[in-house]
């Protein structure tokens, strides 16, 4: 038979369990606009029955609960939600850094505007056949040579603003090696804190918390997998335990990045220590950037075929923006990447620009019956790597030096129509003819980089697979967001704080607190009738 106070004790320990699950409920509610706060709640449980099953049990027809426990204090999370989330987080971050090169390379390279090459190449061409209408003109010459240097400025600009930009990109380079290898520091430093905790018993949600935000930032950058190892001792059987997480390489290779409190260090290869922590977090001096090393292991960017195979993520996008090299199945180093193949035309442009013009512009004669000399330099250059930032009109160029006429004759701007008919030659041929010459221009011998179409249509070309290229990043962007938002709203409808429903809760918990209470009153009148009124008969 269970004891006269046990009512008094069923109901102590109500009060108890409802009193946890309100300070529970209290907790959410203070946390409710807390970043990475996953809602906790409390898991009432039933203690033992009263008689335990027993050789010595007392005889009675059935067992008697003896109240509830608050078992323990659990997050609210749905580790399948975790997994989605960080995949089309990996993808986001990945089609950001492209999004975000591409749209900084559209602004240098608008060519809507005024001042963009294509406006400036026209304003040349123009002044060109103003002078074969007026080839003895000397304001007409000078415009030439003006506008002549207003072309090659253009080029430097856009030479000197991509590489600024790719410059700009190491830089985020760095910041993004640093913060990985700063978060797989504190994921080390956390799952040392976890299992301390865990094997003593205990959950610790806010250092969870903590721990699966930062496995959430480190997913944006690389391609990771997170599987869980049991802290081992009195650890709970709900406890999440240490996380140990490995980079997911493109080509199949799994490398471990945290093993319990172990955790790897990821730098550059050949790259540059910028801070000086003695860890090579920058690209290359010298050079494009050719694979990351995790720990001992080193993972090039790109096979012999150029397919990129490092994981994806923001910093393989940040990485395919700044440029890169490989070598090839021949053996020769290859570099590629946004930047370094937009430069790389850029140049090819502007020497194959400079060097026609350069030919054509030598056929003729100028003001004074000399034959033409080169309109434009290179600054020495031997072939056209470095042509855009290079390329400039001769110093020794004068009005009078501009080689308008075929023949010198006077009033002959023959070979200024040659200059202007330029931008449509087809640069595959070998044989050009030229007005007032009987013998015709062989583009092969000039060593051109562009070889196929004109100059204007390679441009135009260049200018239209960067449209496309960041419209292709800018639509994937807005797609994987919209995945992510998705996922997080899921996420959320699991984990985060709702106050209607904390409200809700509180007032449940309230009223079985006050029910608790309100039976051991009961339970005082009983004793008090027991022990004040039984036995007085015949008082």
């Amino acid at each position: 038979m269970s004891s006269t106070f046990s009512g008094l004790e069923i109901a102590k320990r109500a009060m108890a369990a409802q009193q946890s699950a309100l300070y529970t409920v209290g907790n959410n509610v203070a946390n409710a606009n807390t970043e990475g706060y996953t809602r906790q709640r409390v898991n009432l449980t039933p203690t033992d029955e009263y008689p335990t099953v027993a050789r010595n049990r007392p005889q009675m027809a059935g067992q008697i609960g003896t109240g509830v426990e608050a078992g323990s204090v659990q997050r609210v999370r749905e580790k399948f939600l975790d997994v989605q989330y960080r995949d089309n987080n990996n993808t986001l971050g990945y089609w950001n850094a492209r999004s975000d090169s591409l749209s900084q390379m559209e602004d240098v390279m608008n060519d809507t505007s005024d001042s963009g090459l294509s406006n400036t190449l026209e304003d040349f061409w123009e002044s060109i056949q103003d002078l074969s209408t007026n080839p003895e003109d000397v304001s007409a010459r000078s415009v030439v040579i003006e506008r002549g240097e207003t072309v090659a400025d253009t080029f430097h600009y856009l030479s000197q603003s991509l590489s600024t930009i790719k410059s700009n990109l190491g830089s985020e380079i760095s910041v993004s090696v640093n913060d990985i290898n700063s978060i797989l520091k504190r994921v080390g430093d956390l799952n040392n804190q976890i299992s301390q905790q865990e094997v003593n018993g205990y959950l610790p949600n806010d250092l969870y918390d903590q721990r699966d935000n930062l496995v959430d930032q480190l997913s944006s950058y690389l391609n990771i997998k997170v599987s869980t190892q049991s802290s081992g001792g009195q650890s709970p059987a709900m406890a999440d335990g240490i996380y140990n997480i490995t980079l997911e390489n493109g080509d199949g290779q799994e490398i471990s990045l945290v093993q319990g409190s172990s955790y790897s260090t990821l730098q550059v290869q050949n790259g540059v220590d910028s801070d000086g922590d003695g860890v090579l977090d920058a690209p290359p001096a010298d050079g494009e950037m050719t694979g990351i090393v995790v720990g001992d292991t080193t993972l090039s960017f790109a096979d012999a075929n150029g397919n990129v195979t490092f994981a994806q993520g923001k910093l393989r996008g940040s990485i395919e923006s700044y440029g890169y090299q490989y070598t090839n199945s021949a053996g020769n180093t290859v570099a590629t990447g946004i930047y370094p193949d937009a430069l790389d035309q850029l140049d090819q442009l502007a020497y194959t620009f400079g060097t026609v013009f350069n030919a054509v512009h030598e056929k003729g004669t100028d003001l004074d019956g000399n034959t033409g000399n080169d309109f434009f330099t290179f600054d020495g250059l031997t072939d056209y790597h470095g042509a855009a930032n290079a390329l400039k009109v001769d110093p020794n160029m004068t009005y009078s030096k501009v080689a308008a006429s075929a023949n010198g004759d006077s009033g002959d701007g023959t070979n200024a129509i040659n200059l202007g008919n330029i931008e449509d030659f087809e640069l595959s041929s070998s044989s050009i003819s030229l007005q007032g010459f009987t013998d015709q221009l062989d583009l092969s011998t000039l060593n051109l980089p562009i070889s196929t179409g004109t100059i204007a249509s390679n441009y135009e070309g260049m200018i239209g697979k960067i449209g496309v290229d960041a419209q292709e990043a800018n639509n994937l962007q807005s797609n994987s967001e919209s995945l992510l938002n998705s996922v997080d709203s899921n996420r959320q409808s699991v984990s985060a704080v709702s106050l209607d429903e904390e409200l809700t809760n509180m007032i449940k918990y309230q009223q079985a607190y006050n029910a608790a209470a309100r039976s051991i009153t009961v339970c005082d009148d009983m004793l008090d009738k027991i022990i004040n009124s039984m036995g007085t008969v015949g008082r």
